[in-house]
């Protein structure tokens, strides 16, 4: 069957229920949507304050590849078999996007017999957080334009306006356009452009926000142009925006509670991209998580070059949060991919292209052992296709670098195929204190930064830049100097080539813009040709979503 079809026979407890009998929350904290899925209060969640925190798993992966590697089925997977080994369990993800499941992958809610229910819901809309993220990015954007239209008493500069646009949607054709177009009745000519909904800063607000006044100042911190002196930022609480836009997220900044397939509770909360944005789910999430399990599994978008670094360097440090253990998540389909396979001949056995491959789940091991100062345990994800020679090739390679390696079957039998990674985990963080080491100090100058990023997880030799790039990077080190660095990048290579698989060394990473995420608190720096809006493939998995004329949505994989 397909993921959906699963999905859809899965016998689904009222969430109200479900949160009462496993994590003792009251049914007066829960905001039910319907009958499996709720926001929990934060109210409530201010009241666990004082319980002690749980242990902390991040599960991370080598670079993706077209052949699917299984992080957030991993995830679940693994969540599900710590419960069934009567371990207090909670999984923390990040909501999708509508952008990748009209687009690449038509849905993100894990996969086989390792999901989060209802799927359906929680792929399309689900509690609106993302088309409340929208709106209050884009209320920014309307009161910045009325502003100028109306006399533009801040003396605001029209060609130094740093706020896009934004849409949950992949559209290429809105990267840039004309605004202000038919007179001066519909306000002032002007360029602008739209970026996708988990690139906006406002996400990014929002899920490193610790509270409603934490969410609302970092609103207002927001930089949204430069005045005509050039040098003076215009921010949000300028405008008198950051009220109505806090507003706009009263809900959404509550944490998602729902369930797998076995039942067991799962937080979903917030949905930045690792490749444009930082790639994580909420603090609050992952906070309350921690309060009320024994133990959290969460996720990091992408590849541990750019999900799990942010992770440690954004989140981690921000949020003052300690990992005890890392899962990196391989299949031998991507191994074999980046040892220059075609995506066609995947499923036959090819030892030679394996072993190339490996290069790439080396260097994301070695990253996370020596450079995030963390356990590791290595996951491959059983792919039916997978033969016992592929399967020993792998375990030999890792076990000749000191790493441990399982081989879970989460897909196929869910929590009960994920049973000896769980046993794997135990084993580390049980026996460890929590703890992790960042790749750059904050006292760093930016440019250094990156230069620590790029050589140390990309193993680039050389960071460039143009003039113009380099004099704004110089002019954002003179005030925001401490910022974190958010690497925008390709997902699909450690290099800003998506081409170049494997582990490449010695290339150069060219940093091409630099965006300001004052009300975030990090720097944006967009290496390559990476878009922050991206575009359609040409068949989209659109094309295949459908729905019966008894409501069943068909189509989502």
């Amino acid at each position: 069957m397909s993921d959906i079809e699963i999905a859809q026979q899965a016998k689904m407890r009222p969430i109200i229920d479900l949160a009462a009998e496993k994590l003792a929350i009251p049914a007066e904290h829960l905001e039910p949507y319907g009958h499996y899925k709720a926001k929990i209060s934060l109210e409530y969640i201010d009241s666990l304050s004082a319980q002690k925190d749980g242990k902390l798993i991040l599960v991370t992966a080598v670079s993706p590849t077209p052949a699917g590697e299984g992080k957030t089925t991993t995830t679940v997977g693994l969540g599900d078999a710590l419960n069934r080994l009567g371990k207090k369990t909670m999984m923390c993800l990040r909501e999708p996007s509508l952008g990748p499941c009209f687009g690449m992958k038509g849905g993100a809610a894990g996969g086989g017999y390792a999901q989060v229910v209802p799927m359906e819901d929680i792929n399309l809309h689900f509690t609106g957080d993302f088309h409340a993220i929208g709106v209050a990015h884009n209320l920014l954007a309307a009161m910045l334009d009325n502003h100028i239209t109306h006399g533009n008493s801040l003396e605001i500069d029209a060609r130094r306006i740093k706020w896009k646009r934004v849409v949950d949607m992949n559209d290429r054709a809105l990267r840039k356009i004309t605004i202000g177009q038919g007179g001066t009745a519909n306000g002032y000519l002007r360029e602008d452009g739209y970026d996708i909904v988990v690139a906006s800063e406002v996400m990014a607000i929002l899920c490193l926000a610790t509270s409603r006044a934490d969410l609302k100042a970092r609103l207002g911190r927001i930089v949204v142009a430069y005045k005509t002196d050039a040098v003076t930022p215009i921010y949000a609480r300028d405008l008198k925006a950051q009220g109505a836009m806090s507003a706009l997220l009263k809900d959404a900044i509550k944490p998602n509670l729902v369930q797998t397939l076995e039942n067991n509770p799962v937080i979903i909360h917030g949905g930045p991209f690792a490749n444009i944005a930082h790639g994580c789910n909420t603090v609050t999430a992952t906070k309350t998580a921690l309060k009320l399990a024994d133990y959290t599994v969460t996720e990091a978008g992408f590849g541990a070059d750019l999900g799990a670094e942010k992770f440690i360097d954004i989140k981690c440090r921000m949020a003052g949060l300690k990992p005890s253990a890392v899962v990196l998540v391989a299949t031998a389909r991507a191994l074999k991919s980046h040892g220059g396979v075609a995506k066609d001949d995947l499923n036959h056995e090819n030892l030679e292209a394996l072993e190339v491959g490996f290069a790439n789940l080396e260097r994301h091991l070695t990253n996370i052992t020596q450079h995030f100062g963390l356990p590791c345990v290595v996951c491959i994800n059983h792919f039916t296709f997978d033969t016992e020679a592929e399967i020993a090739l792998i375990i030999e390679k890792c076990t000749a670098l000191g790493a441990k390696c399982v081989v879970s079957k989460h897909w196929a039998e869910g929590g009960a195929g994920a049973e000896d990674l769980a046993k794997e985990v135990l084993n580390i963080v049980d026996n460890r204190e929590p703890g992790c080491t960042y790749v750059y100090d904050d006292k760093l100058p930016l440019w250094q930064k990156v230069e620590a990023i790029a050589s140390k997880i990309y193993g680039a030799t050389h960071v460039t830049a143009n003039a113009k790039v380099r004099a704004e990077i110089e002019t954002l080190q003179e005030q925001y100097g401490e910022f974190p660095v958010c690497m925008a990048k390709t997902q699909m290579s450690f290099s800003t080539n998506p081409m170049l698989k494997g582990a490449p060394t010695g290339h150069t990473l060219v940093i091409n813009e630099a965006r300001l995420a004052n009300g975030a608190g990090f720097i944006v720096l967009i290496a390559g040709d990476m878009m922050t809006m991206p575009g359609l493939p040409k068949v989209p998995a659109a094309e295949r979503i459908d729905i019966t004329d008894s409501g069943v949505i068909t189509g989502l994989f």
